[in-house]
C-alpha cells in the first residue's frame, strides 16, 4: 500500500514525526537544511502545516503532528476535535512544547544570512524592495511615502502570511527607527504625513512578533522626538503614540512602561490629551490604562495629574464615550486609589464627587456602578467633605435603587457597606450639630 503524503512528503517526513521523539538523525536534519537552504527558503520542517509560516511556538498533538500554538489553539477552540493533517479524532486534546524544534529553528535563525536583503535570495522579494526603497537615503521622500502606502494597503491576511518575512527583513525596527530618529528641524509639516504613515504600518506589524524593537523609545534622541511629536503632531500621530504606549504594558517592555510612566513630560501630555474632547482622547485613556498597569508607575502618574484628567475625561464625556471607555477610566480611578495623594486630587476635584454619585445607578452598567461605589466608599470613609457632597448629590436614593436591581452580589454588599457608612456619619454630623 502505498505510503500517505502530507504536503508533498512521505508521512514519515513530516515535522512531527521528526521532531517530537526527541532522537533526531543529524546528517538526515542537517541534508534536509542544507536542500532547502540551497532554495533559500524557509525549511519545509519549520513551517505550520495550519499557516505554511515559519514556527513561533511548536507544539506537538497526540497523534504526532506539530503546529503552531496560536494556530492549533484556533482550531480546537472552533469546537475541531480532529488533527488537522492527518484528520484523525483526538483522543487526548492536550499539546506539547516541542523543544528540540523550537531550539533548531532558533540555531536556523541565527544563521539567517539567505535572508539579509542585499542577497539575490530576496532581491525579487516586493518587502524586500520596499525596505531598500525605505532605508536608501538616494531615495526621495515621495518614494519613501508610496512604499509606506503600499504596506498599509496591505490586508491583515497578508501581514499573517508574511509574517516570516516581516521578521526576518526587521520591518518594525526599520520603521521605528525611520519615525523616532530624526532630529527636532526634521519633524516639519512636509515630514508629517510620513510620520503618520510609518506609524500606521507599525501599529500593523505590532502583532507579528516580539515587541522588543520597542525599547528603542528608551534612547533619549529617540525619546526626545517622541515626547515632540506627541506635543507638535497631527491627531493620527497622537493616537498612534498612545497605541504604542499601550503596547508598552507587555512584559517585553516593561521597563519601557516604567521609563514612560516615570517620565513628567509625557504624562502631562497624555493627561491633556485626555482632557480633550476628541478622538485622542481614548486613545489617550487607552494609554494611561497601560500605564498604570505596572504599580511603580502609579505614584508618579498621580502626581502628573492623572486623576484629574480621567474625572475631567469622564464627567464631561458624551454618553457614547463613557458607555465605550467610563468602565476603562474607572479602573484606573480605583487602581491609583491606593496612592493616598489621589484620594486627595479626586475629592478636590471638582465634579468627581457628583459624577461617582451619577454612575451609582446605571442599570446598564453595573461594572461602573460597582466600581462607583467603591470608590465613593473609600473616599467617603476617609473625608468628611466627600460624604457631605455625596449626600448633597442625592447618592442615599441612588444606593435604595441600587440594592433593588439584579447587580451582583458584591456591588450589592459594597452598597449597603455605604450606605451604613453615610448613615452612621450622618447620624454623628447631626448630634454635634
Amino acid at each position: 500500500m502505498a505510503q500517505p503524503r502530507i504536503g508533498g512528503l512521505p508521512e514519515t517526513s513530516h515535522p512531527a514525526l521528526l521532531f517530537s521523539a526527541g532522537n533526531i538523525e543529524c546528517k538526515s536534519i542537517t541534508l534536509f537544511l542544507s536542500m532547502t537552504e540551497s532554495q533559500n527558503s524557509i525549511p519545509y520542517l519549520f513551517r505550520c502545516p495550519i499557516s505554511l509560516d515559519l514556527f513561533q511556538d511548536p507544539v506537538t498533538l497526540c497523534t504526532g503532528q506539530t503546529y503552531d500554538r496560536s494556530n492549533i489553539e484556533q482550531w480546537l477552540a472552533a469546537g475541531n476535535l480532529t488533527c488537522p493533517v492527518t484528520m484523525q479524532k483526538l483522543h487526548d486534546p492536550f499539546i506539547v512544547p516541542n523543544h528540540t524544534l523550537r531550539h533548531l529553528i532558533d540555531q536556523w535563525l541565527q544563521l539567517g544570512p539567505q535572508f539579509e536583503p542585499g542577497n539575490s535570495a530576496t532581491a525579487d522579494d516586493p518587502l524586500s524592495g520596499l525596505k531598500h526603497t525605505l532605508e536608501s537615503q538616494e531615495s526621495s521622500l515621495e518614494n519613501k511615502l508610496q512604499a509606506l502606502e503600499k504596506i498599509r494597503a496591505l490586508p491583515d491576511q497578508y501581514f499573517s502570511f508574511k509574517k516570516s518575512c516581516f521578521l526576518l527583513l526587521d520591518f518594525l525596527s526599520l520603521l521605528l527607527e525611520l519615525v523616532f530618529a530624526r532630529e527636532e528641524a526634521q519633524v516639519s509639516k512636509n515630514h508629517m504625513e510620513f510620520i503618520e504613515l510609518a506609524l500606521c504600518c507599525v501599529l500593523k506589524l505590532l502583532p507579528l512578533g516580539s515587541l522588543e524593537p520597542l525599547n528603542m523609545i528608551k534612547d533619549e534622541p529617540k525619546f526626545s522626538t517622541f515626547l515632540l511629536l506627541f506635543e507638535k503632531g497631527t491627531n493620527p500621530i497622537k493616537n498612534s503614540l498612545c497605541q504604542l504606549i499601550e503596547s508598552a504594558s507587555s512584559s517585553q517592555t516593561e521597563e519601557l512602561c516604567f521609563f514612560l510612566g516615570n517620565s513628567h513630560k509625557l504624562v502631562q501630555e497624555i493627561v491633556l490629551a485626555a482632557r480633550r474632547n476628541s478622538t485622542v482622547s481614548e486613545y489617550a485613556v487607552k494609554g494611561i490604562s497601560a500605564l498604570c498597569s505596572l504599580q511603580s508607575n502609579r505614584e508618579s502618574l498621580v502626581r502628573g495629574g492623572v486623576i484629574d484628567g480621567i474625572m475631567t475625561y469622564i464627567s464631561s464625556g458624551s454618553e457614547i464615550r463613557q458607555k465605550n471607555l467610563a468602565p476603562l477610566a474607572m479602573g484606573i480611578v480605583k487602581k491609583l486609589l491606593e496612592v493616598e495623594s489621589a484620594r486627595e486630587a479626586l475629592v478636590n476635584h471638582p465634579n468627581a464627587i457628583k459624577t461617582l454619585v451619577n454612575m451609582v445607578f446605571r442599570v446598564s452598567d453595573h461594572e461602573c456602578s460597582e466600581s462607583a461605589v467603591e470608590i465613593l466608599l473609600i473616599v467617603c470613609h476617609d473625608f468628611g467633605s466627600a460624604r457631605e457632597e455625596a449626600i448633597g448629590a442625592g447618592v442615599l436614593t441612588r444606593l435604595l435603587l441600587l440594592l433593588q436591581t439584579e447587580c451582583s452580589t458584591t456591588t450589592k454588599s459594597k452598597a449597603g457597606m455605604l450606605l451604613k457608612l453615610l448613615r452612621s456619619k450622618w447620624t454623628e454630623d447631626l448630634k454635634q450639630w
